[in-house]
């Protein structure tokens, strides 16, 4: 999901987010980012994609971001916390070739005892002209279990000044709280959209092993 939770990896821990999108109109995106919480209350990301546009040359994504929680969350309870990073795209040629630094805050609502979690975000990025041009970011999506390994996502979110974007999905606990596999159907209607998506991904989490 786009749209973050009120959670981060346990202390000492690590985890790898990895996913491929596949764009009907053609192009595709493959992301991996890795994160790990060395302090027991930051959870620090780096990492990127690699973009291939159907009507564009390639390029590189570089994104380093750090999360921390106010109130972390809880069964039938709620969370919040704060997240700061930035997303700089190579070559710098590009439509998008600048840094644009961006924060957030995520807050995350449990219910029916963890079956059914909603989550919000809001916050700002830098503007696609740069300078002090600031956009709005938010996202809306909530995750449900519908049992103990399967979990029903949706989500809704987007930029100020841009077309909303939207997906549903699947999420599925190979192993449990280490493996987990996903798929998305999405899409970004009107003009300036960009289509229908469809994207699998895996993630990997570790037990706590850092010093």
């Amino acid at each position: 999901m786009v749209t973050d939770d009120a959670r981060i990896v346990d202390p000492k821990a690590c985890q790898v987010e990895t996913w491929v999108r596949s764009y009907r109109q053609g192009g595709d995106e493959l992301w991996a980012l890795p994160g790990c919480n060395p302090f027991g209350s930051f959870e620090l990301t780096l990492g990127g994609a690699r973009l291939h546009p159907a009507d564009a040359a390639s390029r590189s994504v570089f994104q380093g971001q750090v999360k921390t929680l106010f109130r972390p969350l809880r069964t039938d309870d709620w969370g919040w916390g704060v997240a700061f990073g930035t997303l700089n795209t190579l070559p710098r040629e590009t439509v998008d070739g600048r840094n644009h630094p961006y924060f957030y805050v995520p807050v995350s609502v449990s219910t029916m005892a963890d079956r059914l979690v909603l989550h919000l975000n809001l916050g700002a990025t830098r503007g696609p002209d740069g300078g002090s041009d600031v956009q709005g970011i938010w996202g809306v999506g909530f995750e449900y279990a519908m049992h103990p390994r399967a979990l029903l996502v949706a989500e809704t979110y987007g930029v100020t000044g841009e077309r909303v974007q939207g997906q549903v999905g699947l999420r599925l606990w190979v192993v449990p709280d280490r493996v987990q596999v996903d798929t998305t159907w999405g899409s970004q209607q009107g003009p300036g959209g960009v289509g229908h998506w469809f994207s699998i991904g895996l993630r990997l989490l570790s037990p706590p092993f850092l010093p």
